[in-house]
């Protein structure tokens, strides 16, 4: 059975007197929870602090991005040897934001997905389709396309690294929600995908998340579908309380 987790990505939101009281709030919030791995990705600048705050909890601490080379002239860049000298774990590869503003396509994801299992995290690459992709009925085959691309000349042993996040583009920031229907029919397909690539065992122990427009109203329906093992929350993930539910969904 794989172990569910729920990630949460603030993009760029909080000062640092915000992660100071999240990071109090949450800690009494999250104590006894056990069963599952929670993680909290900060913006660059706030991830040694919530890194010293969380040390020796259950909670981790994720990156929302890396670059892939392991140092050099790249101003404004972040590598994977400097997010894993602060104790990060984890980092969002892909993430739909960075494809639709800042350039990223499935090649330079790939690159990042390499870049994060070279050092040793563990990357969290994302897919999904826009609105228009999936009102033309091209869902499968743009989640096809980036599924495969962004693992291309991953090795066995590599693949059993990674988790897949499928994040809607439709549903991120709208307060539209893919059903719990819609959600697991994806979120199978992936594991297909997975299956094709690598095989059935590391497909049955890929976590795949749901990311779109998760709150505390609808994690319980959402984490009960058969291939969802996990969310990537936005927004909610902001606030200690809304988080809290989240992260003791039912189920």
């Amino acid at each position: 059975m794989r172990r569910a987790l729920i990630a949460g990505n603030w993009k760029m939101y909080k000062t640092l007197a915000d992660v100071d009281a999240f990071a109090g709030a949450f800690l009494k919030a999250a104590d006894g929870i056990s069963g599952r791995t929670i993680v909290i990705c900060p913006p660059f600048i706030y991830l040694e602090r919530l890194a010293q705050a969380f040390k020796g909890t259950a909670i981790k601490v994720g990156a929302q991005n890396l670059y892939w080379e392991d140092q050099g002239a790249f101003t404004g860049e972040v590598s994977g040897p400097m997010l894993k000298s602060l104790g990060i774990t984890f980092v969002i590869v892909g993430h739909s934001e960075r494809r639709q503003y800042f350039g990223e396509t499935d090649t330079t994801v790939n690159k990042r997905v390499l870049a994060s299992l070279k050092i040793g995290l563990i990357p969290i690459m994302c897919v999904g389709e826009t609105l228009e992709q999936r009102e033309a009925g091209h869902t499968f085959s743009v989640i096809d396309t980036q599924a495969r691309l962004g693992l291309k000349g991953l090795s066995q042993e590599q693949a059993a690294g990674v988790i897949i996040a499928y994040e809607p583009v439709w549903a991120i920031g709208t307060g539209r929600t893919a059903t719990p229907e819609i959600a697991q029919e994806v979120h199978a397909h992936i594991r297909a995908i997975v299956t094709d690539l690598f095989g059935e065992s590391i497909a049955n122990n890929t976590p795949i998340l749901y990311g779109g427009s998760v709150k505390p109203d609808n994690i319980d329906e959402l984490m009960a579908q058969p291939d969802v093992d996990g969310a990537l929350v936005g927004g909610a993930s902001l606030d200690a309380s809304s988080f809290e539910r989240i992260v003791k969904f039912k189920g």
